[in-house]
C-alpha cells in the first residue's frame, strides 16, 4: 500500500492523532486498568478484521497508540520502488475507527501529550554515513531502513533538499522522549568528507 503525503494525513482530519515521526500517535486517558482493558480488547477486534494492529503503550490513566505500516511503498525520483515503514490508508482509516470506539467507550484523547524525540542526519553522504549511524545507535547496520536513522523516506511535501542540493538529504531515526519534541539535526558541508569509520561486520 502506498505511503501518504503529509498533506494526505492532515486531510484525514484525524483530530485525536498526531504524525510524529513516521507514525500516527495518539494517547487515550483511562480511569482505571479495566476501563484500559475493555478499550484494547475492542481495539483487538476491529484490529483482527483489519489485519492490523496498533504498538500499545500503557501507563497509569492512558493508554499510547501508535499506527505504522511496515510495508509502506515510497516510489524515489527515478520511480523504484522501496518497502518502508510509514503511514499509508489503512493506518488512517483504523486511527478513525478507534477514535469512533474511544467515543464508545467514553474516553477522551490527550493529544497534546504526546511527544517523541527525533534525531535526524541531514547529509549528502547518507549512503556513507547512514550505516555507521544505525550501527552506532541500534547495535547494528541491518536496522538501517527500518524507522533507523537510515531511512531514506522523504514525505514529498516537506523537505526533500535542503540548502540548494539536488540530491534528496533527509535521514531520520526516532527515540521515545517523555517530555519534549524537539529534533537535533547535523548538517555537513557538501564537499565535506565522510569519516572512513569500519561498522564491525
Amino acid at each position: 500500500m502506498d505511503m501518504l503525503s503529509g498533506e494526505q494525513i492532515t486531510a484525514a482530519a484525524l483530530a485525536d492523532w498526531r504524525k510524529l515521526g513516521q507514525g500516527l500517535h495518539a494517547r487515550f486517558v483511562i480511569r482505571d486498568f479495566g476501563a484500559g482493558v475493555r478499550f484494547l480488547s475492542a481495539i483487538g477486534e476491529v484490529g483482527k478484521a483489519a489485519g492490523h494492529y496498533p504498538e500499545v503503550r500503557t501507563g497509569t490513566g492512558y493508554v499510547d497508540l501508535k499506527l505504522i505500516s511496515d510495508d509502506a511503498i515510497y516510489r524515489d525520483d527515478a520511480g523504484t520502488e522501496h518497502q518502508v515503514e510509514w503511514v499509508t490508508q489503512q493506518d488512517v482509516d483504523l486511527a478513525r475507527r478507534i477514535s469512533e470506539i474511544a467515543a464508545e467507550h467514553s474516553l477522551s484523547a490527550d493529544p497534546r501529550s504526546i511527544t517523541t524525540i527525533e534525531l535526524a542526519l541531514d547529509t549528502a553522504n547518507a549512503a556513507t554515513l547512514a550505516p555507521v549511524w544505525a550501527a552506532l545507535l541500534t547495535g547494528g547496520a541491518e536496522a538501517q531502513g527500518r524507522g533507523t536513522i537510515g531511512d531514506d523516506v522523504r514525505d514529498a511535501t516537506s523537505r526533500r533538499r535542503s540548502c540548494g542540493s539536488k540530491k534528496p538529504i533527509l535521514t531520520r531515526h526516532r527515540v521515545r522522549g517523555s517530555t519534549s519534541m524537539c529534533r537535533s539535526r547535523t548538517t555537513l558541508p557538501s564537499n565535506a568528507s565522510p569519516p572512513q569509520w569500519p561498522l564491525g561486520r
